[in-house]
């Protein structure tokens, strides 16, 4: 053994040599030794009895009752989307095959049936959520105001959209909780003679909407208008045509919906044509909309492999695409939500390990980031298509990451606070009051070192619920050394916290914990 100190007290080593010796090199990091911060932080041995932690690492660090609230989100900040050719049927991304390096990028589907029982119990757990349905494809969907609907999609569409199924969207919405938010065709049959956008395809879908009580409570004008060429806008649309047709557009829902908050510009892209767009819209939107993707998957040739997936790097990225759309909004439209409509582990469906607990890592930890940043709602894509949804398309059973949003649902409140503890690598922590507990504060801490722990002192008894996986690209997840599944009939599990006593908490390589401390005295939570 041997002493190094750092900052107010000495920390106690393994002697060099160790599995887990805080001087051996490591890729991207530099040595351990640079990373131990001893107010709060200590390394625990995890390959012997003892554990040694900071000799003066004082447990008041974490002033639970002074945490101030930096941020408050939207009831509905956790939500999702479910794709408009999902709703249709029609070519989406594929799912790997098993023997698969690389799969084909689509595959045809039939229309996802939304009266699903488990599908529907799985949803209305995370309730209050809102429920996107647009993308791509939406941008082309003919709306058939007809219980005879076209075989095929009519001139100037790529696909057909009948009554039966925007009616079985609207019972979703209503059995589960979550309101509509949705995007409109733009394609070349919505124009006129001139290339003008008109309403007539828009005020069809609202009229029968609003005839059997749905609920659109947010819309875009379109998806991606940065992508005009793969999202059937007109040749050489840019932002003074996105301009025009969004102001269009705005006197339309004055009109027909006023109610619906106007989001946009529903971008994908941090570049000059995403500014220019935000630019073209921001003044008539009630908030701004991006998408944000780290990276495209590998049926679109993107190169991100496992090994990246819980790095301090790639979890950073959606801080990158959050600033640049801040900026715009601060100097455009001050004070103007921002709404993160459309967001996954990558982009063209995922990667393999998208629905693996691989990617919960990200997947909190950009909730964390985002919540104490101001966003004031996260939309995942999707609930059940592709490898990045929460929900296997096929069987409609849990994947890590949905039960990752289902701890969020039931513990992380709508007021987000400071921790309190400065930046360190692989370990993340944020502050919320609980949810439904008045005074309460619950931490999200993710340690994403895959190798060497982490401790901190907590001055008060907490419940504890860790997520853990012992082969994290097999698609299994355990909370507190117990695996996650449905158990008979669909019913989703008890998720009990397990009793955690004041003092040094320590949390293993590559684990999610939760920690609900009900004697916080938060006054910001009460």
């Amino acid at each position: 053994m041997h002493q190094d100190c750092q900052g107010d007290g000495p920390v106690t080593h393994l002697a060099r040599g160790s599995p887990l010796s805080p001087t051996l090199p490591r890729k991207g990091g530099g040595s351990l030794s640079r990373v131990l911060t001893l107010r709060c932080l200590a390394w625990v041995v995890a390959s012997t009895t003892s554990i040694f932690v900071c000799t003066n690492a004082p447990a008041a660090e974490l002033a639970l009752n002074t945490m101030p609230r930096v941020a408050t989100i939207d009831p509905r900040f956790q939500s999702y989307n479910i794709e408009m050719v999902e709703v249709t049927g029609g070519r989406f991304w594929k799912p790997y095959a098993a023997t698969d390096t690389k799969a084909d990028r689509f595959a045809m589907r039939a229309p996802i049936d939304l009266g699903d029982g488990r599908l529907r119990k799985l949803a209305a757990a995370l309730a209050p959520a809102y429920l996107r349905v647009s993308g791509t494809w939406a941008n082309s969907t003919f709306f058939a105001d007809s219980d005879t609907p076209p075989a095929t999609p009519p001139a100037g569409f790529k696909g057909v959209l009948s009554r039966q199924q925007w009616r079985s969207v609207i019972d979703f919405s209503h059995a589960v909780d979550a309101p509509i938010v949705t995007s409109f065709a733009i394609s070349a049959g919505t124009r006129d003679a001139a290339g003008r956008w008109t309403p007539q395809q828009a005020e069809r879908l609202l009229a029968f909407t609003q005839s059997i009580g749905g609920d659109i409570a947010a819309a875009e004008f379109m998806n991606e208008p940065d992508l005009p060429a793969i999202g059937s806008a007109p040749e050489g649309y840019d932002a003074a045509a996105y301009g025009r047709d969004t102001a269009a557009f705005r006197a339309f829902m004055q009109r027909a919906a006023p109610s619906v908050m106007i989001l946009g510009p529903s971008t994908a892209s941090t570049g000059a044509d995403a500014a220019a767009l935000l630019t073209a819209t921001a003044r008539g939107v009630d908030a701004i909309s991006y998408h944000h993707y780290g990276a495209l998957s590998a049926r679109c040739d993107g190169d991100r492999t496992p090994a990246i997936a819980l790095s301090d790097e790639w979890l950073a990225r959606t801080d990158k695409t959050l600033a640049f759309y801040q900026a715009l909004r601060d100097r455009l439209a001050p004070g103007k939500p921002i709404w993160l409509t459309e967001t996954a582990e990558t982009a063209c469906g995922g990667n393999r390990w998208a629905a693996s607990f691989v990617d919960t890592f990200r997947y909190l930890d950009q909730l964390g980031r985002l919540a104490k940043t101001g966003v004031a709602v996260v939309m995942h894509n999707t609930l059940a298509a592709s490898d990045y949804g929460l929900l296997d398309e096929r069987t409609h059973l849990p994947r890590p990451n949905y039960w990752a949003a289902l701890l969020w649902r039931r513990l992380m409140g709508t007021t987000v606070l400071d921790a309190g503890l400065a930046p360190r690598p692989n370990l993340h922590v944020y502050a919320h009051c609980a949810r439904g507990v008045p005074g309460a504060v619950t931490l999200l801490v993710i340690n994403n070192d895959r190798e060497a722990p982490r401790a901190f002192a907590l001055p008060a008894a907490a419940q504890r619920y860790t997520l853990a996986s012992a082969a994290p690209e097999d698609g299994t997840v355990q909370l507190n050394g117990k695996t996650l599944a449905l158990a008979d009939a669909d019913q989703i599990p008890e998720v009990a916290g397990k009793a955690s006593a004041a003092g040094t908490i320590t949390f293993a390589p590559a684990t999610i914990t939760f920690l609900v401390v009900a004697d916080a005295g938060n006054a910001n939570c009460r």
